[in-house]
């Protein structure tokens, strides 16, 4: 089969399109024909040898990725048989082995998939929007909210902003480059703006008519984040998720105390730990998108292309969810 191999930790040029013996199923697992496969941004920081967080680094040679939909198309030792044939999705957690044409996974890691519902987008839901199920849980965004979606035509940040119009908040997607403004606009959120301009919180200010935000949803971190935090009016409440500007939002007591503020991560133990854990997170994300309540936006790439979408990803060129497909 053909996967993408990483011989060594650095750029994407680091990841190689091989071909190797077929995966064989172990006891309890199963070996899927992949249709997608997802590409998380803790894959390019795994990949340049940096470390992944809860995530270890991985003994080389190594196959990334952790998301995976296709087809079950081989049964493990111990595996009911109607799975074969069944199209399902997983995240393979600390495993690897996603960028593949055919991957094993655990049989208690499986989703089924109805019929309508594509490779791409469960594959998107199965990661992003499992996280993207946390950070609600904590946000718990109102009809009486305006809530700021920083990176707002992002994985995360696109279906934050579905969420959001969904309840009835008026929402404020803000977002790098005019065409990812417009893809947030069309997402959900009333008013759209570029944070490269240098206005961006003014022009933020100006849209809303006078109203404050009451809830920031910030996955950027940086000087973004920050300004995120000026939006917010008396009261208000911030929800962080990440930093893909690779600065963490910092802010102090102070901060929290000049507005009577509340500043939460809703990432890390709190999503990992919580009760249902994270399976249960899995399946509400799958069902709000197989009803059409949240749609991912996916940038896909053929699977040989694997470092040409890590680049993109790393440059911030990608909308949506970045997907390969093999």
């Amino acid at each position: 089969m053909h996967v993408i191999r990483q011989h060594e930790f650095g750029p994407p040029e680091t990841l190689m399109y091989e071909e190797v013996a077929d995966p064989v199923p172990a006891d309890g697992q199963v070996r899927i024909a992949v249709e997608a496969a997802g590409v998380h941004l803790l894959d390019t920081t795994i990949r340049r040898g940096e470390s992944g967080g809860p995530f270890p680094l991985p003994d080389l040679p190594m196959t990334p990725g952790r998301e995976v939909a296709g087809r079950v198309e081989a049964l493990g030792p111990g595996v009911d048989e109607r799975w074969l044939g069944r199209r399902v999705v997983a995240h393979l957690g600390m495993a690897s082995g996603g960028y593949a044409a055919l991957a094993v996974a655990p049989v208690g890691a499986l989703h089924e998939l109805p019929d309508d519902l594509e490779a791409d987008a469960a594959v998107a839901m199965i990661g992003t929007g499992r996280t993207t199920m946390g950070i609600l849980e904590v946000a718990q965004p109102t009809p009486d909210d305006v809530v700021l979606v920083t990176a707002a035509a992002g994985g995360i940040g696109s279906l934050l902003v579905q969420a959001a119009h969904g309840v009835g908040a008026v929402v404020a997607g803000v977002a790098g480059g005019p065409d990812k403004v417009e893809r947030a606009r069309k997402m959900g959120a009333d008013v759209g703006v570029d944070y490269r301009d240098a206005a961006w919180l003014d022009a933020v200010r100006e849209a809303l008519e006078g109203r404050s935000v009451t809830l920031a949803l910030d996955g950027v971190g940086g000087e973004i984040g920050r300004g995120a935090l000026e939006l917010l009016g008396p009261g208000g409440r911030i929800v962080m998720f990440g930093w893909s500007s690779g600065k963490p939002l910092e802010l102090s007591t102070g901060d929290l105390y000049a507005g009577g503020i509340t500043a939460s991560a809703a990432v890390g133990p709190r999503i990992t730990q919580r009760p249902g854990g994270m399976r249960d997170l899995e399946t509400r994300a799958l069902a709000e998108a197989a009803a059409g309540r949240l749609v991912p936006t996916v940038t896909p790439f053929p699977l040989a292309d694997a470092a040409r979408a890590h680049a993109a990803l790393e440059g911030r060129s990608t909308v949506g969810k970045t997907v390969l497909l093999p």
